[in-house]
């Protein structure tokens, strides 16, 4: 048939695209499963290419590959790792638990690209995919191994530094901001006074420990299965091949990568991952706040809140003409409500390790890096288009203060919460102010100016 060609595995012949660079066994899978459309992310593609490059240097440093064939699959692995291949890997997330139609099309992909760069033709299986790309290893400790790489990796390049810029931008808003004065709020109600300043220290040292958390629990990740094989028990696979293979990826990626303490436990659970994605749902939820926090307080610009100013990005309404929305902001929380739900995912994945292997991996990776991802850009939209460019409104921050009952609680140590509370329904019911209405009582002037001044409620006494 024009256009493909015929390869055979286990099972029988396959037609696969005549310029494929997989095989029979990736065909097979794109026909198997449908499913999405949704293909492996590329960070996991790049970490499948590192295993087999460094897989293939090890082989060779321990006599079981040729010289010549070890090369040739070393550089067919750099340029998956590069992306030039990533065409050639069409198979769905939602696959074989284990990952092992993935683990095969880089096989295949990596076999294929050999021969030719040995002047060999496509399918020709002059670099086996089985024998020689996956030699010494399994799908069941080479997959859950490229998600810990491809997450950890992840989590140093993208959401780290971008928790890190917000931080940065929040101290200098907490800077900016650090002398003027607004009302409190809890329970959406009105409270004691506080600093603006005040406020975005809060936030910002939410995302500190944000920042803090992913690189506490995600420190699994740096325990490599590879090693185990099929069980754990490490059939097939030379004593020294994994401490090889992990070593080279530990030097090239400059992370701490390791052998994993135990082959039955990494290749049995996914707590690592299910602790590294909590630490993403955790990240959410404070990013949420902030969020969240700064849509409301910018609320208005007349009728609502408005003790922040946002910058206009795009118009708001198609039929309001001057609205401006809070679309960073709502941007970001979208974000935050997605990452939660993948959490709720891959917890559920992770109660899938069954006796001696998880068999949910491959949606675990894509959530995870999708969260990743997901919060990293969110992150850095927010910061640059939202944060950057947020004014106070310090007139109307002082006019809410001034119009607040809640300051009688500065009356409470000079003349007692019922009295107190009797002055602010008072002032409530008749419109006039706290000062008025003291003075009357028979509170001192000089007393009241004491007391009723808002930046010394901002801080504890002496």
């Amino acid at each position: 048939m024009d256009g493909y060609r015929i390869e055979q595995d286990s099972l029988g012949e396959m037609q696969i695209p005549e310029d494929a660079l997989y095989g029979a066994q990736t065909a097979r899978a794109v026909d198997n499963f449908p499913i999405s459309g949704i293909p492996l992310q590329q960070p996991m593609i790049r970490a499948l290419g590192r295993i087999k490059k460094h897989a293939a240097q090890a082989n060779r440093e321990l006599g079981l590959l040729s010289a010549e064939a070890a090369d040739a699959i070393m550089r067919a692995a750099t340029e998956v790792i590069e992306g030039q291949l990533d065409a050639h890997f069409p198979v769905d997330i939602f696959q074989t638990g284990s990952g092992t139609s993935s683990n095969m099309n880089a096989n295949e992909v990596i076999a294929n690209r050999a021969a030719r760069l040995l002047g060999q033709p496509i399918g020709s299986k002059a670099i086996h995919p089985n024998d020689q790309v996956n030699l010494g290893q399994s799908s069941n400790d080479v997959f859950p191994s490229a998600i810990h790489l491809a997450c950890a990796e992840q989590l140093h390049k993208q959401l780290l530094p971008a928790l890190e810029q917000l931080l940065q931008g929040l101290a200098e808003k907490t800077e900016e901001f650090k002398d003027i004065l607004k009302i409190g709020r809890t329970h959406l109600q009105d409270a004691t006074p506080i600093k603006l300043g005040q406020v975005f220290s809060g936030y910002a040292r939410q995302v500190e420990l944000t920042h803090e958390r992913p690189s506490v629990n995600s420190s699994g990740l740096y325990e490599l299965p590879l090693g185990g094989t099929a069980v754990g028990t490490g059939i097939n696979t030379h004593p020294e091949f994994a401490a090889k293979t992990i070593a080279a990826i530990a030097r090239e990626t400059r992370l701490p990568f390791r052998e994993a303490n135990n082959h039955f436990e990494a290749q049995g659970a996914k707590d690592a991952l299910v602790g590294t994605s909590s630490s993403l749902k955790d990240c959410a939820v404070s990013l949420f706040k902030v969020a969240n926090d700064i849509r409301f307080l910018a609320s208005g610009p007349r009728c609502g809140i408005g003790e922040l100013i946002l910058p206009a990005v795009q118009p708001g309404s198609s039929i309001m003409p001057g609205k401006i929305n809070p679309v960073m902001a709502e941007s970001l929380m979208q974000v935050c409500a997605q990452v939660v739900g993948n959490d709720a995912t891959v917890a559920l994945c992770g109660l899938s390790g069954n006796f001696e292997l998880n068999v949910m991996m491959p949606v675990m990776a894509h959530n995870i890096l999708q969260s990743i991802e997901l919060l990293s850009n969110g992150i850095l939209a927010f910061d640059e288009k939202c944060l950057t460019g947020l004014q106070a409104d310090e007139k109307r921050c002082t006019d809410l203060l001034e119009q607040s009952l809640a300051l009688v609680t500065a009356l409470v140590p000079e003349i007692g919460y019922d009295r107190a509370g009797d002055l602010a329904k008072q002032a409530h019911k008749t419109g006039r102010t706290l000062r008025e209405l003291a003075l009357e009582d028979g509170v001192a002037a000089e007393v009241l100016n004491k007391l009723l001044d808002p930046t010394s409620m901002t801080e504890p006494k002496s």
